[in-house]
């Protein structure tokens, strides 16, 4: 600490905690510290800076404000996987977003099952009540790390062994489809919202149980509008941003 000055003060007037924000920061862009590593804790770096811990946390507070860590309970200070960017519009595929950016995907497919269709998926789908459809559990990565999951709902009678067909793709949609005759389809519609994760979701997409997670409700079509395909998917938030795009050709 710096004789004759409060502790949050330097000698070049400028605040403690901002200069080991700074310093935090710029160590974490020059890759010295990577996505998911834990910071030094607050008390060997008020030590090694001369100042009270509080200051530290202060900085903690400020480069979190920033997105650059998540301050967590019992697991301390770790750096943030930068956010991925998913382009929802008329078209929407994983592989597409991500490799665009060079970002490898991959995906599994976590469970499937027959299912009594609810009366809002079939709705949706444009089918009668009770019809049976698939529920396939997936799970999707980018470069290595979860970044989303979901539940995937279809006719069985139009897509027999979609539940092979879609684990021999990869957990591809796109592929999947294709490997059933349909070369293209569209993004009729998507609702966004916000939640915490249920334990599940969190040990599936490795955050914290609670975290903040986006849910998407997404209903895709042949060309024609003719729905084929519902996803109800959750994204951890801290690790997803969302650009949405006019819904053109």
């Amino acid at each position: 600490m710096t004789p004759g000055l409060p502790d949050n003060q330097g000698a070049d007037g400028g605040t403690a905690w901002r200069r080991i924000a700074d310093a935090l920061a710029a160590s974490i862009e020059q890759g010295e510290y990577e996505p998911g590593d834990t910071l030094p804790a607050s008390v060997a770096l008020a030590e090694r800076y001369g100042v009270h811990r509080h200051t530290v946390r202060q900085a903690f507070r400020h480069l979190a404000e920033r997105g650059l860590v998540t301050v967590s309970r019992g697991r301390g200070t770790q750096v943030t996987a930068p956010r991925f960017p998913y382009k929802l519009g008329r078209r929407v595929s994983m592989r597409t977003n991500f490799g665009a950016a060079g970002i490898a995907v991959s995906g599994a497919v976590l469970a499937s099952e027959v299912v009594v269709g609810k009366a809002e998926h079939c709705m949706l789908l444009g089918l009668p009540v009770g019809t049976s459809l698939w529920a396939i559990e997936t799970l999707s990565r980018a470069g290595g790390t979860p970044v989303g999951t979901g539940i995937h709902y279809l006719s069985v009678a139009r897509f027999p062994r979609f539940d092979e067909i879609l684990t021999e793709a990869g957990s591809s949609i796109t592929a999947a489809f294709k490997a059933c005759g349909i070369a293209d389809y569209v993004r009729r519609s998507t609702r966004l919202a916000a939640r915490l994760a249920s334990e599940r979701e969190a040990a599936l997409l490795r955050i914290e149980p609670g975290a903040a997670v986006l849910t998407s409700d997404a209903l895709d079509a042949l060309p024609d509008l003719t729905p084929i395909h519902i996803v109800n998917s959750v994204f951890a938030g801290k690790r997803m941003e969302m650009v949405v795009e006019p819904f053109g050709d």
